[in-house]
């Protein structure tokens, strides 16, 4: 059975039984709502133990397997500066949106008791009203800790961001055994560290049906509309970024058609809708991109290999909206300052998601902590993640793939989608027999 599927009959199963138990129900004399409760913190718990070791492995070993170091000078600078902007726009979209809809207001009333948060507002509130302006100050503080171990304990990603992309481009540098050796192993440890992460995600099932049902036996239906409201402006600012902000600046920077160029990476993209990955359909994204856009093996090389761990646009979207939405359910009135720090580290934390199914939740959790808001609260987006986690990956391909086009473009390449794709297929195939 497909992934997505077991996540809808986990999604309507957990319903049910929600539904049709209550508080008081017992299972072989154990209340059935504490086994809920136990199976969806442990599923939580899981997603936050691999933050440290999959984020850190995964920025250091794109950095070992970095193109030559004549590729780090103009085209390293054009990359990294498309990734910031896009990424940039796509949280600002978010943020704009979510403001706007305020998917977390039913009624004119916050939707935590609808979610089954009551009991926490309080406390979260006044939590929240400690943070403000001052925030900034820790922020860059945090990306130089004084102790990295302690950093990793406490969860500060952002000095373990700065860390691992130091530490990569050092040892990528490093000649010898010893550094040879180091770079396999960290290499090896990302692999390992992947491995476990679709591990626990293949849990997610479990995780979403003991979610859900403790939800809707705590609150029953009522939770129903937030979440909706939620699914669908998150689709929409993916839209608007997808296909009105990208295009643009393909139409403006580039001076190719949108059109043509979604013909091009129609496979790319919806393998990545339906793999969820973007690591696994980068092979795909990669050929698409140079057979049938006709960018250069040299841009394409450094581009989309570099993007599929650190360009996320759709995967920083997300994260930005799903903490807004969980700041409106708990009736949080955030602050510009409180705001601008959510987009902060939602474009710092996306740089370091792997590009597998459901990494995104690994950030988020981070980003809760760190503005202030309970982890346990991204089990009221679980159930809505399996679709959004599909259509964000499709997004983050396409900026990347949008991306190595203006970068290509901008090096001089002037093959890039001037003919119809299937005429770029048959020149390509040309080249190659040549």
């Amino acid at each position: 059975m497909r992934f997505h599927n077991q996540i809808f009959i986990a999604l309507i199963l957990g319903a049910v039984v929600g539904a049709l138990t209550s508080a008081d129900t017992r299972l072989f004399g154990i209340q059935l709502l504490a086994i809920h409760d136990t199976v969806g913190s442990l599923f939580v718990n899981a997603l936050k133990m691999v933050v440290v070791p999959l984020i850190t492995s995964a920025l250091i070993a794109a950095m070992i397997n970095m193109a030559g170091g004549r590729d780090l000078g103009r085209l390293g600078i054009k990359t990294l500066t498309w990734y910031f902007a896009t990424t940039t726009l796509a949280v600002l979209t978010a943020l704009v949106l979510f403001n706007v809809m305020t998917p977390g207001i039913v009624d004119g009333q916050p939707a935590g008791e609808r979610l089954g948060l009551a009991t926490q507002t309080d406390a979260v509130v006044a939590g929240m009203a400690e943070r403000g302006a001052g925030d900034f100050a820790g922020i860059i503080l945090q990306l130089f800790p004084p102790n990295i171990i302690q950093a990793g304990a406490e969860g500060q990603l952002l000095g373990l961001i700065v860390f691992s992309i130091l530490f990569g481009m050092f040892l990528r540098n490093q000649q010898g055994q010893a550094a040879e050796t180091l770079k396999q192993v960290i290499v090896g440890f990302y692999d390992t560290m992947v491995a476990i992460t679709l591990f626990i995600v293949r849990f997610a099932p479990i995780g979403v049906y003991a979610l859900i049902a403790r939800t809707v036996t705590q609150t029953g239906y009522d939770a129903i509309e937030p979440l909706a409201w939620f699914f669908f402006t998150v689709l929409i600012a993916l839209f608007i970024h997808a296909f009105v902000v990208l295009p643009i600046l393909i139409r403006l920077l580039a001076r190719r058609s949108p059109g043509r160029h979604i013909q091009a990476m129609t496979p790319a993209l919806l393998t990545a809708f339906s793999s969820a990955s973007s690591s696994a359909t980068l092979p795909l994204t990669m050929e698409c991109t140079e057979q049938r856009a006709g960018v250069s093996n040299r841009t394409t090389s450094f581009v989309l290999p570099l993007g599929a761990t650190v360009n996320m646009d759709g995967t920083a979207l997300y994260e930005c909206a799903a903490v807004l939405f969980i700041a409106q359910a708990y009736g949080l009135d955030l602050s510009l300052s409180s705001q601008a720090l959510i987009v902060v580290v939602a474009i710092l934390t996306s740089i370091g998601v792997a590009g597998i199914p459901s990494a995104s939740l690994v950030a988020i959790t981070l980003i809760l902590t760190t503005v202030g808001l309970p982890a346990e609260a991204i089990g009221l987006i679980l159930a809505t993640d399996r679709i959004l986690d599909m259509a964000r990956t499709a997004v983050n391909i396409w900026g990347d793939s949008v991306g190595a086009v203006i970068i290509g473009r901008s090096e001089g390449e002037e093959g890039i989608l001037d003919v119809p794709v299937s005429e770029m297929e048959q020149r390509h195939q040309m080249n190659q027999r040549g």
